[in-house]
């Protein structure tokens, strides 16, 4: 784990994969997440593709918790995708058996976030929204980068860029 630092080490650490990390296309992970790890993530790989002269390619992280667990998902004919999203919040959304999304990823209060009735729960938060609503499935799970293989095509957005799945926390300085 690198802990700080991750801006430096990110294009050395490409540097140092076979062919130098050279790819014929870039998928990248654009959050919702750590708002410094996902601008920084999103910058690198729009980068890298420019001076490639490849395409890049983006995905949400609750889409990839879907596709994580792909085959639990077929099996109960869909899920939500439960992520702590901090501040007290949680991104929440739900996705069919295909893992095609059927909402907008949100950011809720777990209280607010019981009132999805999906029966399989998948996530970081799953066992807490479970125990909260007293119902449910839960399936425990983080991003899994090697299951971008089975996103939906629909899952997958060119022009990537951040997704923060909730307003700003900052506010303008009031005038002086």
């Amino acid at each position: 784990m690198l802990g700080r630092g991750h801006a430096e080490r990110l294009v050395p650490l490409i540097a140092e994969l076979a062919g130098g990390g050279r790819a014929d296309e870039i998928l990248v992970g654009c959050g919702p997440g750590s708002f410094a790890g996902v601008r920084i993530g999103v910058a690198a790989a729009r980068a890298l593709a420019l001076g490639w002269g490849v395409p890049v390619r983006g995905f949400s992280t609750l889409a990839l918790v879907a596709a994580s667990a792909a085959d639990a998902i077929e099996g109960a004919g869909g899920a939500l995708v439960v992520m702590e999203g901090g501040h007290g919040q949680w991104f929440v959304q739900p996705f069919a058996a295909d893992l095609a999304p059927l909402a907008a990823v949100q950011s809720l209060l777990p209280a607010a976030a019981t009132a999805f009735s999906e029966a399989l729960v998948v996530g970081n938060r799953a066992e807490a929204l479970v125990a909260q609503r007293g119902s449910g499935t839960a399936l425990t799970m983080l991003p899994d980068a090697r299951a971008a293989l089975r996103l939906p095509p629909g899952a997958i957005f060119g022009d990537p860029g951040p997704i923060y799945g909730r307003a700003p926390d900052a506010k303008p300085m009031a005038a002086t």
